[in-house]
Protein backbone atom coordinates (compact mmCIF):
# COMPACT_ATOMS: atom_id res chain seq x y z
CA UNK A 1 0.00 0.00 0.00
CA UNK A 2 2.84 2.45 0.87
CA UNK A 3 4.44 1.82 -2.58
CA UNK A 4 0.49 2.64 -4.24
CA UNK A 5 0.52 5.52 -2.44
CA UNK A 6 3.94 6.69 -3.33
CA UNK A 7 2.68 6.62 -6.85
CA UNK A 8 3.89 2.64 -8.05
CA UNK A 9 1.42 1.65 -10.43
CA UNK A 10 2.37 -2.10 -9.99
CA UNK A 11 1.62 -1.81 -6.41
CA UNK A 12 -1.54 -0.77 -7.54
CA UNK A 13 -1.87 -3.29 -9.73
CA UNK A 14 -0.75 -5.74 -7.15
CA UNK A 15 -3.48 -4.58 -4.77
CA UNK A 16 -5.99 -4.83 -7.53
CA UNK A 17 -5.40 -8.48 -8.24
CA UNK A 18 -4.97 -9.65 -4.70
CA UNK A 19 -8.78 -7.68 -3.77
CA UNK A 20 -10.89 -7.59 -6.86
CA UNK A 21 -12.17 -10.91 -6.42
CA UNK A 22 -13.32 -9.87 -2.81
CA UNK A 23 -14.81 -7.36 -4.00
CA UNK A 24 -16.97 -8.48 -6.86
CA UNK A 25 -18.31 -10.95 -4.75
CA UNK A 26 -19.62 -8.67 -1.99
CA UNK A 27 -20.98 -6.54 -4.51
CA UNK A 28 -22.69 -9.56 -6.15
CA UNK A 29 -23.43 -10.83 -3.72
CA UNK A 30 -26.06 -7.52 -2.74
CA UNK A 31 -26.91 -6.38 -6.39
CA UNK A 32 -27.35 -10.14 -7.89
CA UNK A 33 -26.37 -9.02 -11.63
CA UNK A 34 -23.13 -9.86 -13.06
CA UNK A 35 -23.34 -6.44 -15.35
CA UNK A 36 -23.52 -3.93 -12.40
CA UNK A 37 -21.23 -6.25 -10.05
CA UNK A 38 -18.45 -5.33 -12.72
CA UNK A 39 -19.52 -1.98 -12.93
CA UNK A 40 -19.55 -1.28 -8.95
CA UNK A 41 -16.51 -3.13 -8.27
CA UNK A 42 -14.70 -0.81 -11.39
CA UNK A 43 -15.49 1.96 -9.24
CA UNK A 44 -14.54 0.76 -6.59
CA UNK A 45 -11.07 0.60 -7.63
CA UNK A 46 -11.42 3.79 -9.34
CA UNK A 47 -12.29 5.60 -6.23
CA UNK A 48 -9.85 4.10 -4.01
CA UNK A 49 -6.76 5.17 -7.01
CA UNK A 50 -8.02 8.35 -6.45
CA UNK A 51 -8.23 7.98 -2.88
CA UNK A 52 -4.89 6.51 -2.33
CA UNK A 53 -3.51 9.47 0.03
CA UNK A 54 -6.65 9.23 2.28
CA UNK A 55 -5.67 5.67 3.21
CA UNK A 56 -4.12 5.25 6.87
CA UNK A 57 -2.76 2.50 8.15
CA UNK A 58 -4.80 1.20 11.70
CA UNK A 59 -4.01 -2.17 11.99
CA UNK A 60 -6.64 -3.80 9.66
CA UNK A 61 -6.06 -4.95 6.35
CA UNK A 62 -6.48 -3.12 2.86
CA UNK A 63 -9.33 -5.21 1.83
CA UNK A 64 -11.44 -3.70 4.62
CA UNK A 65 -11.05 -0.72 3.19
CA UNK A 66 -11.83 -1.39 -0.23
CA UNK A 67 -15.02 -3.57 1.17
CA UNK A 68 -16.06 -0.31 2.85
CA UNK A 69 -15.90 1.49 -0.53
CA UNK A 70 -17.80 -1.02 -2.05
CA UNK A 71 -20.88 -0.99 0.51
CA UNK A 72 -20.99 3.12 0.21
CA UNK A 73 -21.18 2.82 -3.93
CA UNK A 74 -23.94 -0.85 -3.68
CA UNK A 75 -26.03 1.75 -1.05
CA UNK A 76 -25.27 4.93 -3.46
CA UNK A 77 -26.58 2.31 -6.20
CA UNK A 78 -30.06 1.40 -4.39
CA UNK A 79 -30.95 4.88 -3.20
CA UNK A 80 -30.61 6.70 -6.65
CA UNK A 81 -33.64 6.77 -8.60
CA UNK A 82 -31.16 5.86 -12.02
CA UNK A 83 -31.54 1.99 -10.14
CA UNK A 84 -34.76 1.82 -10.38
CA UNK A 85 -34.77 3.07 -14.38
CA UNK A 86 -31.88 1.42 -15.49
CA UNK A 87 -31.70 -2.21 -16.79
CA UNK A 88 -28.02 -2.93 -18.02
CA UNK A 89 -26.92 -4.10 -21.40
CA UNK A 90 -25.95 -7.38 -19.63
CA UNK A 91 -29.67 -8.05 -18.02
CA UNK A 92 -31.04 -7.54 -22.03
CA UNK A 93 -28.32 -9.99 -23.14
CA UNK A 94 -29.12 -12.23 -20.36
CA UNK A 95 -33.00 -11.93 -20.40
CA UNK A 96 -33.33 -15.05 -22.89
CA UNK A 97 -32.07 -17.00 -20.50
CA UNK A 98 -34.56 -18.98 -17.87
CA UNK A 99 -34.37 -18.01 -14.72
CA UNK A 100 -33.61 -20.69 -12.30
CA UNK A 101 -35.22 -21.63 -9.22
CA UNK A 102 -33.76 -21.57 -5.67
CA UNK A 103 -34.57 -25.38 -6.03
CA UNK A 104 -33.11 -25.64 -9.17
CA UNK A 105 -30.22 -23.94 -8.06
CA UNK A 106 -29.73 -25.83 -4.90
CA UNK A 107 -30.25 -29.20 -6.51
CA UNK A 108 -27.61 -28.68 -8.88
CA UNK A 109 -25.32 -27.64 -6.19
CA UNK A 110 -25.64 -31.14 -4.26
CA UNK A 111 -25.49 -32.73 -7.72
CA UNK A 112 -22.41 -30.76 -8.40
CA UNK A 113 -20.88 -31.73 -4.50
CA UNK A 114 -22.02 -35.73 -4.84
CA UNK A 115 -20.07 -35.59 -8.15
CA UNK A 116 -17.13 -33.77 -6.71
CA UNK A 117 -17.51 -36.90 -4.32
CA UNK A 118 -17.49 -39.51 -6.09
CA UNK A 119 -14.66 -38.48 -7.98
CA UNK A 120 -12.38 -37.87 -5.25
CA UNK A 121 -13.50 -41.60 -4.26
CA UNK A 122 -11.57 -42.56 -7.35
CA UNK A 123 -8.11 -44.12 -7.25
CA UNK A 124 -5.71 -41.30 -7.32
CA UNK A 125 -4.05 -41.66 -10.69
CA UNK A 126 -7.69 -42.27 -12.02
CA UNK A 127 -8.91 -39.25 -10.30
CA UNK A 128 -6.29 -37.27 -11.63
CA UNK A 129 -7.17 -38.04 -15.13
CA UNK A 130 -10.81 -37.06 -14.69
CA UNK A 131 -10.22 -33.82 -13.24
CA UNK A 132 -7.95 -32.79 -15.83
CA UNK A 133 -10.12 -34.25 -18.24
CA UNK A 134 -13.53 -32.30 -16.54
CA UNK A 135 -11.32 -28.96 -16.70
CA UNK A 136 -10.49 -29.34 -20.43
CA UNK A 137 -7.59 -30.77 -20.74
CA UNK A 138 -6.73 -32.83 -23.93
CA UNK A 139 -5.70 -36.47 -23.26
CA UNK A 140 -2.05 -35.92 -25.03
CA UNK A 141 -1.48 -33.17 -22.52
CA UNK A 142 -3.20 -35.40 -19.52
CA UNK A 143 -0.48 -37.67 -20.46
CA UNK A 144 2.52 -35.83 -20.60
CA UNK A 145 1.80 -34.07 -17.18
CA UNK A 146 1.44 -36.84 -15.32
CA UNK A 147 4.24 -39.01 -17.09
CA UNK A 148 1.65 -41.55 -18.92
CA UNK A 149 1.83 -42.67 -22.10
CA UNK A 150 -1.88 -41.10 -24.08
CA UNK A 151 -3.08 -44.61 -24.29
CA UNK A 152 -3.13 -45.17 -20.81
CA UNK A 153 -4.73 -41.82 -20.00
CA UNK A 154 -7.10 -42.85 -22.26
CA UNK A 155 -7.87 -46.03 -20.26
CA UNK A 156 -7.87 -44.46 -16.83
CA UNK A 157 -10.39 -42.02 -18.11
CA UNK A 158 -12.54 -45.05 -19.49
CA UNK A 159 -12.42 -46.80 -16.35
CA UNK A 160 -13.65 -43.04 -14.19
CA UNK A 161 -16.29 -42.82 -16.36
CA UNK A 162 -17.48 -46.44 -15.61
CA UNK A 163 -16.77 -46.30 -12.03
CA UNK A 164 -18.85 -42.79 -12.32
CA UNK A 165 -21.64 -44.26 -14.16
CA UNK A 166 -22.09 -47.15 -11.56
CA UNK A 167 -21.74 -44.65 -8.48
CA UNK A 168 -24.64 -45.06 -6.75
CA UNK A 169 -24.90 -42.05 -5.04
CA UNK A 170 -24.93 -40.37 -8.64
CA UNK A 171 -27.23 -42.53 -10.07
CA UNK A 172 -29.71 -41.34 -7.13
CA UNK A 173 -28.60 -37.73 -7.73
CA UNK A 174 -29.29 -38.08 -11.73
CA UNK A 175 -32.52 -39.40 -11.42
CA UNK A 176 -35.29 -36.49 -11.78
CA UNK A 177 -37.54 -36.47 -8.84
CA UNK A 178 -41.22 -37.40 -9.29
CA UNK A 179 -44.23 -34.92 -9.02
Amino acid sequence: MERAQAGDGVAFAQLYAAYCDTVYRYVYFRVGSKATAEDLTSEVFTRAFQRLHTFTWRGRDVGAWLVTIARNLVADHFTSARFRLEVTTGELLDSDEVERSPEDVTVESFRNKTLAEALNRLPTRMRQVAWLWALGTPTAHIAQQLGISPSTARVHLFQARQRLAADPLLILTATPAKS
